[in-house]
């Protein structure tokens, strides 16, 4: 089985329609036609289950494919690795990371491992955690910085750092003028909040309020920051997230919330079981190494 075989039929399997795949790999279809018929002759099996509309894989089509996706995988990996020894450190990182305060921490790293290895470039998406962690499980991001918890069964993390949560509002707000500069959760009862819409927040918040007898008149579930602050702008109500590193609007006021359990902690994540490039493994390495992690703190936080 050649490695460009092992391309057509992975594109197939994906695709499980010829013409579209033939289209992808930009060649016509009775070629990629007779290549898949080729390479069921070879294995002496039917990969594909051919219907009117679509094709199926057979299981035995399933095991190839899972095994020339690590094939595959392997050979850029090792291409990446001997050009990386000749050339130096190259490649794009694809990372998550979380709103808040995560850009502000990691754009530090960012500028550190370019300056070191300047042919590495980085592919950056943001979201709320529950969106990068359904990156991270399809393979859009190898890596990420999200907000605690997280299944540490499927995950490798260690923590970067924790921000108090506070409370975005509109300048005319009476909360605004509380002279402490913080609020509590006494102070949002009744409140209309806006809140992020990870479920392990907002059961969190459930249990705050829980402890002043009361409940939280959650109006909005935003995954947004930036459009959470600008609701709260226009007196929507008043929004609870991550202390942000700078407020989007002048018309809004941040207010820490009161009590040492009001803060959230930031990991940095990878999958378990899925081999990184050299380049992003270099990368995790410059990040522990820059926040001074405890070599130990993986274990303990993946256990």
């Amino acid at each position: 089985m050649e490695l460009r075989t092992l391309h057509y039929f992975v594109t197939v399997a994906e695709e499980l329609n010829i013409t579209r795949a033939a289209e992808k790999l930009h060649m016509s279809q009775p070629p990629l036609s007779a290549q898949i018929k080729n390479l069921e002759t070879e294995l002496d099996t039917t990969l594909f289950i051919r219907g009117k509309r679509h094709l199926t894989l057979t299981e035995s089509g399933q095991l190839l494919y899972r095994r020339a996706k690590d094939i595959l995988s392997l050979t850029e990996r090792s291409k990446a690795e001997i050009l990386a020894m000749g050339e130096g450190m190259r490649g794009t990182i694809s990372i998550g990371l979380v709103e808040g305060m995560a850009p502000d921490i990691a754009a530090e790293w960012f500028a550190g491992f370019t300056k070191q290895h300047p042919n590495v470039r980085f592919r950056i998406l943001d979201g709320n955690t529950d969106d990068l962690l359904e990156k991270l499980r399809s393979g859009i991001v190898s890596l990420a910085v999200i907000t605690s918890p997280c299944d540490h069964s499927l995950l490798h993390s260690f923590h970067i750092g924790e921000e108090t949560l506070a409370v975005l509002m509109s300048k005319s707000h009476p909360l605004a003028q509380k002279s402490d500069h913080k609020v509590s959760v006494a102070d949002l009862v009744g409140e209309s909040l806006i809140v992020p819409s990870r479920k392990a927040l907002i059961e969190t918040i459930y249990k705050w309020f829980r402890n002043e007898a009361a409940e939280p008149n959650i109006v909005c579930e935003m995954s947004s920051y930036i459009d959470a602050t600008a609701l709260a702008g226009r007196e929507v109500g008043l929004s609870i997230y991550p202390k942000p590193a700078f407020i989007p609007n002048d018309s809004l006021v941040c207010r820490e919330l009161e009590g040492d359990d009001k803060k959230i902690e930031y990991l940095f994540v990878w999958r378990k079981g899925h081999r990184l490039p050299v380049v992003e493994e270099n990368f995790i390495d410059f990040v522990k190494n820059m926040i001074n992690a405890d070599p130990d703190s993986e274990d303990q936080s993946t256990a």
